[in-house]
């Protein structure tokens, strides 16, 4: 047992590519064959702590599981379950955690749960706590996670920076987003950022992400600590931070800004996956920076265009979407869209939901209305869609009856040309003083109406925690400024919380105001 355990404690400190070669070494060692025979024979006369320690260091040494040796240990394991202390239990969970499931796997795993279940009042480490929820996955019952978490809290108060770490993703083994942990975890990390290894970075957003957990300042202070250490980094690390923050639809404005300065000074890095991700993230996050805008995405559509040989019909799509999105249109990656568009390469479903095809419309759409050439018409044919509004509506068809007077002075789920879909629209005098009836403004058109419409947003059609609109609904708003509306948006789960009199002194000072527009313009129509 010793042996082997050195030999893992050694191995695991090597690079991948000196693992490789040391575990061909070690596995064509005679003296290797015969430990592993002396380990077969002794299997059942083992100490408990030699028993898991063993199978521990086989397991993370790369020997196949399937192998006589492996089973063997794992079914004397389950022999002997009963007799474990928490360590071993520990060092257990750990290796289960990482063998795929089989017949013997599966039944110790269910062994150790009902073990637990006995035991966990007992158990005061917080790291064998952590091991055993990695374990017992998100496949555990829930009372079960419950009493985890329960003795996790019990022991909150003595919790170390690197526990905090691991409970993160003991966590999201568990797939059990519990605020009571994930808290005091978070507070713990913030305070000790500058410890926190790189790719420890990437694991607590990726939990974060599957936990459902959204800690605007844990994601501020990750983001501050790599853009203050970001020379540290390479630019393929920043762009995966980057994409894992994008993931949780969090805009880490500096550090997006720092990105695109590294992209501008050494485009060359910018492969086709890094290019793709580099697309992704700003038109999602709808971010452009600050400085030198311009010569950013010429960057962006100079790689695209020595990528264009060896991209797929679906990457290009995707490109060109990406950057439509942000109000830029390459040309002549779009000409080659359009070729394999009428020749049918892009493969689109029937179905005008399905993604690719919804890419298609959106990219055709900004052709048109992001195109120089196009004015802004005089006259928008629309249709009404229903008298009935839905019921997270509701409230703000009521405010804006109380406000206004009368149905009659505003019209509701109205479907403009291009797809879009406004809430509600209602139509005013050049000078934003009077709102107008409906019918008579329909009744004679007129240049100086002015058109108001309300889009009541989720939560997740902004970036985290700001006002800010991610890419689909900004270029939304664009596109219904380039058909003659001002634009309110608004953040329906917060308008839902208010009071009825504060929601119409919301909406009065939405609509009297100069500027309608809740958000300055952060695209590049003019680019073009």
């Amino acid at each position: 047992t010793n042996a082997l355990t050195m030999a893992w404690r050694l191995f695991k400190v090597l690079s991948e590519e000196q693992q490789r070669y040391e575990k061909q070494l070690m596995f064509e060692h005679p003296a290797f064959a015969k430990l592993c025979q002396q380990l077969l024979r002794s299997a059942r006369r083992m100490t408990r702590r030699d028993l898991v320690f063993s199978l521990h260091a086989l397991v993370h040494l790369g020997v196949p599981q399937n192998t006589l040796l492996v089973q063997t240990l794992v079914r004397v394991c389950q022999e002997k379950l009963n007799q474990l202390d928490n360590r071993c239990i520990s060092v257990l969970a750990t290796t289960l955690a990482g063998m795929d499931k089989d017949k013997n796997v599966s039944a110790l795993q269910a062994g150790l749960q009902l073990l637990v279940e006995q035991r966990i009042s007992s158990i005061r480490d917080i790291f064998v706590l952590q091991n055993l929820m990695k374990c017992l996955g998100k496949d555990a019952p829930l009372f079960l996670k419950k009493k985890l978490e329960m003795a996790v809290v019990r022991e909150i108060d003595g919790l170390t920076f690197p526990n905090a770490l691991r409970m993160f993703l003991a966590l999201a083994a568990m797939n059990y987003c519990s605020l009571p942990i994930l808290n005091p975890c978070s507070k713990k990390i913030q305070e000790n950022v500058h410890d926190v290894p790189f790719r420890q970075l990437i694991l607590i957003l990726e939990a974060c992400h599957t936990l459902l957990y959204r800690n605007v300042k844990l994601f501020s202070a990750l983001a501050d600590y790599v853009n203050s250490t970001a020379y540290l980094w390479d630019k393929r690390q920043i762009i995966l931070f980057l994409s894992a923050c994008e993931t949780l639809g969090y805009q880490p404005t500096g550090l997006l800004d720092f990105f695109a300065e590294k992209v501008i000074e050494d485009p060359d890095f910018l492969n086709l996956k890094n290019l793709l991700t580099a697309l992704r993230v700003y038109s999602r996050l709808n971010h452009v920076p600050r400085v030198q805008k311009h010569l950013f995405f010429e960057t962006l559509h100079s790689c695209l265009n020595k990528c264009l040989p060896q991209i797929s019909s679906t990457e290009l799509l995707k490109a060109v979407y990406s950057l439509g999105i942000l109000g830029y249109l390459p040309h002549r990656a779009l000409d080659e869209l359009l070729q394999k568009d009428s020749k049918n390469e892009l493969l689109l479903s029937d179905d005008p939901k399905e993604q690719n095809t919804v890419m298609l419309h959106s990219v055709k759409t900004c052709m048109e209305l992001d195109s120089p050439s196009f004015t802004k018409p005089a006259f928008v044919l629309t249709e009404n869609l229903s008298s009935l509004v839905s019921l997270n509506l509701q409230k703000a068809q009521e405010a804006l009856i109380e406000l206004l007077g009368d149905e009659n002075m505003f019209r509701q789920n109205v479907q403009l040309p291009y797809g879009y879909h406004v809430d509600f629209e209602i139509r005013m005098d050049s000078d934003r003083k009077k709102v107008l009836p409906i019918a008579a403004t329909d009744d004679h058109p007129d240049s100086h109406v002015q058109r108001l419409a309300f889009l009541f947003a989720p939560m997740s059609a902004f970036c985290l925690g700001t006002a800010h609109p991610q890419g689909k609904l900004a270029m939304k708003k664009r596109h219904l400024n380039k058909l003659g509306y001002h634009v309110i948006l608004i953040q329906n789960k917060k308008f839902q919380e208010m009071r009825n009199e504060d929601a119409v002194e919301f909406l009065k000072r939405k609509i009297y105001s100069e500027d309608a527009s809740s958000f300055p313009e952060a695209t590049l129509q003019d680019n073009n």
